[in-house]
């Protein structure tokens, strides 16, 4: 059940991410960042806890899931830290994340020839 939960949340993601691409003018990097910044938001807000806890990584691994990731580790530093946490929290929470996504990336352009589009 919870492999269920993960595909509907995930996909619901990805289909208002897909709905946004065909209905609108945003480029894929507006939404990306407006996918990590309502994660972010809506964590703040208390509405993204729930979603995650039925989703599982449904609903942590998309985009969403990196902004959720931030404000999350952004509020429990604030309360330890103060004022400080609230800049360093985001980056603690994501640092795996963020390591592993330069790696790969450093990896995958020393192996393939990057391209410019034409």
């Amino acid at each position: 059940m919870d492999y269920f939960r993960a595909f509907i949340i995930g996909g619901t993601i990805c289909v208002i991410g897909q709905i946004l691409m065909d209905t609108t003018k945003l480029t894929p990097a507006h939404i990306l960042v407006l996918f990590v910044t309502s994660g972010a938001v809506l964590t703040a807000l208390g509405i993204y806890e729930p979603i995650v806890k039925f989703g599982g990584a449904g609903a942590t691994v998309p985009l969403p899931g990196f902004g959720y990731a931030l404000a999350k580790g952004a509020i429990k530093y604030t309360k330890e830290q103060g004022i400080l946490g609230a800049f360093t929290g985001g980056v603690h929470g994501t640092a795996g994340g963020i390591a592993g996504a330069i790696f790969f990336g450093y990896i995958m352009a020393v192996i393939f020839t990057p391209k410019s589009k034409k």
